[in-house]
């Protein structure tokens, strides 16, 4: 006698009763053998795709305007592209004329229109131009990504447009000048430019890979935020200064105070206010009534930097088995009647002596001026909807760390011993290194978000700061720059790693501790700015390993050389572009002004890589599988198709 479904579900292993539960909720999804096998044929076409291109960026450091001009021009990839395209017919003007307009196709429109040049020629032109280029590069994609990139609006015409072959475009020809006349005739050209613009900036990159630091010294890390979260595809690997951040809007007192200490030394305190919604002003209040006038440090400057220092040595006195913990305690190494603070074995000497809140009996006790405005503060980073909302984004989309395609990606470091091993590093009870303790570090991120514990939220202030943190790897001397005039006690010991990481044979015992083995692998880097007016370069171990902060923020330009470094990964090659700083949106209006991104190809594959040599190959493969498997149980009965 044949068993009914039930019957077999009774019968079967643990194991396949697990599989059943899955096909069962896969089944609601393809409820059919003809959904199911429509599926297997779209999976196993995409795997013949050419794979898409990948975008690595890094210490962003809330400057929008050089990100935004990346975006936009995707790392000269839209530049290289039209060159491909347009070169046997547009000379270099008319080229980069054509490149502006997909940048800034609002601005460039009014900039020519007020120059008296736009017509209707001049837009069935330029509307050509944007849908030849707009085909290409939709080439690599499936028709159905391709549409779900277009605006809603136009997807229709957007559709009929790009999705000919060469011999159907002559034949269509006069239809497809119908529908751009009729676009211009409508008065909606202005509209449509704009948006064939969007579509070929999303389709030029595929994925974008953020390795860290969107927040730091710029004055619009709000923009930028708002920008990745609205990205179609990305991921964020945390950085030092976004763990602070998020620490913050956790509802940490140490990273709240770090982080208006930075935007109060930087000038960035619109990020804040204005980005933010977060009011400093009883910050501001109270240092005024608290701290001398006219002293060498302003007020609010040295109100901050106290409440950062006492709350500091509070976190490290709560964790004594923090590496080198107890050489941040040093408010109760202040000698003021000497002027001087006792660093190590050496006093030296302090730029201020105006402390009226440090207790020499408890320095490390807030007074209650300092309780109540970090109580407000603490209200008020955790009620800003809108820094919760991109910080709620940065743990959805983010992580330590990200291994794919053969990349290891991290912001900072593993940290290392000096022989180059893994060092070992005490995690509430239990010593932990290499992938364990980067998986450790993620997790309690991810607790002081969901739970909010003091553990966890001490925790957030050692990612952003501590010897041993892999987003940071330096002892971070935020109490000598701050009041320390003798530039010697700044001098920030950093991890071996960052040394040590030039040796190949260093970087493949890395790669393969987080399982990654053979020539192509390799670890993208963030966070050390490269200097390339000292002979620095982002390629080390042979190139086993790539540093993407060239500079992105203006302030290291003079440092670097340049402004910034990205990755860009595509079927045919991988290059690391070298930026030069951009001038504004008026130069590149003015004269068509680009970034100038210079490439260096680091690998140029033997033949054209597809989508299913990639790790969204193997999960394309997976899902197949696991289709075949419920197709299987449609024909065998053991789950029964519905309509």
């Amino acid at each position: 006698m044949t068993q009914g479904p039930q019957q077999q579900a009774q019968d079967a292993t643990p194991d396949t009763v697990s599989q059943l539960r899955y096909l069962r909720l896969l089944s609601q999804r393809f409820p059919s053998r003809r959904a199911a096998m429509s599926e297997i044929i779209n999976l196993r076409a995409i795997l013949t795709l050419p794979r898409g291109t990948d975008h690595f960026i890094s210490d962003i450091h809330g400057e929008y305007e050089a990100f935004e001009h990346i975006l936009n021009n995707c790392s000269g990839v839209i530049r290289e592209q039209i060159r491909v395209i347009f070169s046997p017919e547009l000379d270099a003007h008319e080229q980069a004329e054509l490149r502006t307009l997909v940048y800034y196709p609002r601005e460039k429109i009014d900039r020519l229109r007020g120059e008296g040049l736009v017509d209707e020629a001049w837009y069935l032109q330029n509307l050509y131009r944007m849908v030849r280029l707009a085909r290409w590069v939709a080439g690599k994609y499936t028709r159905s990504k391709v549409r779900k990139s277009m605006p809603p609006e136009y997807a229709y015409i957007m559709d009929e447009l790009l999705h000919a072959t060469r011999d159907e475009e002559k034949v269509r020809h006069a239809y497809h000048r119908s529908i751009l006349e009729s676009v211009v005739a409508a008065g909606a050209a202005d509209d449509f430019i704009v948006a064939l613009a969007g579509l070929i900036k999303r389709l030029a990159v595929d994925r974008l890979h953020v390795v860290g630091d969107v927040f730091d010294r710029g004055d619009h890390a709000d923009k930028v935020m708002h920008v990745i979260e609205h990205h179609p595809s990305v991921d964020v690997q945390w950085g030092n200064h976004d763990i602070a951040w998020m620490g913050a809007a956790c509802g940490s007192a140490a990273c709240i105070c770090s982080v208006v200490r930075t935007c109060v030394r930087y000038g960035t305190l619109s990020s804040i206010e204005s980005g933010y919604g977060i009011s400093l002003r009883e910050l501001a209040l109270f240092a005024n009534r608290t701290y001398r006038a006219g002293d060498v440090i302003s007020p609010f400057q040295k109100a901050i930097d106290v409440m950062l220092f006492k709350v500091e040595g509070q976190t490290y006195r709560r964790h004594p088995d923090w590496r080198r913990a107890s050489e941040r305690l040093l408010l109760d190494k202040l000698d003021l009647a000497r002027g001087t603070v006792r660093i190590g074995d050496r006093d030296w000497p302090l730029k201020t002596c105006d402390f009226p809140t440090i207790d020499p009996e408890d320095p490390y006790r807030l007074s209650p001026g300092e309780k109540d405005v970090l109580r407000g503060l603490q209200a008020a980073f955790r009620d800003a909807d809108r820094l919760r909302r991109h910080v709620a984004f940065l743990y959805e989309s983010g992580s330590i760390y990200r291994v794919c395609d053969g990349n290891l990606l991290f912001h900072g470091c593993i940290p290392l011993a000096s022989d180059g091993s893994f060092c070992s590093v005490s995690c509430e009870g239990t010593w932990r290194r290499g992938r364990d303790y980067l998986d450790f570090c993620d997790s309690v991120a991810r607790r002081a978000w969901t739970r909010g514990d003091q553990s966890a939220l001490d925790w957030m202030y050692y990612l952003w700061c501590g010897a041993h943190s892999p987003l940071s790897g330096r002892v971070v001397k935020t109490f000598e720059r701050a009041f320390v005039s003798d530039r010697a006690a700044w001098e920030e010991p950093r991890d071996p790693y960052y040394d040590l990481t030039d040796r190949e044979d260093v970087c493949v015992r890395i790669l393969e501790e987080f399982g990654l083995h053979g020539l192509e692998c390799r670890i993208i880097n963030g966070h050390t700015p490269v200097r390339t007016v000292r002979g620095e370069s982002p390629v080390r171990a042979n190139g086993r390993k790539l540093v993407i902060d060239g500079g992105f923020c203006r302030a290291y330009h003079d440092k670097t050389g340049i402004a910034g470094y990205t990755l860009v990964s595509g079927s045919h090659d991988l290059r690391i572009k070298a930026h030069r700083p951009f001038l504004g949106i008026d130069a590149a209006l003015d004269d068509n002004a680009d970034i100038m991104s210079e490439s260096d190809v680091l690998r140029r594959y033997d033949h054209q890589v597809l989508v299913r040599e990639t790790d969204r190959g193997a999960e394309l493969r997976a899902q197949i599988h696991d289709l075949d498997a419920l197709v299987r149980a449609y024909q065998d009965g053991t789950i029964p198709e519905r309509a």
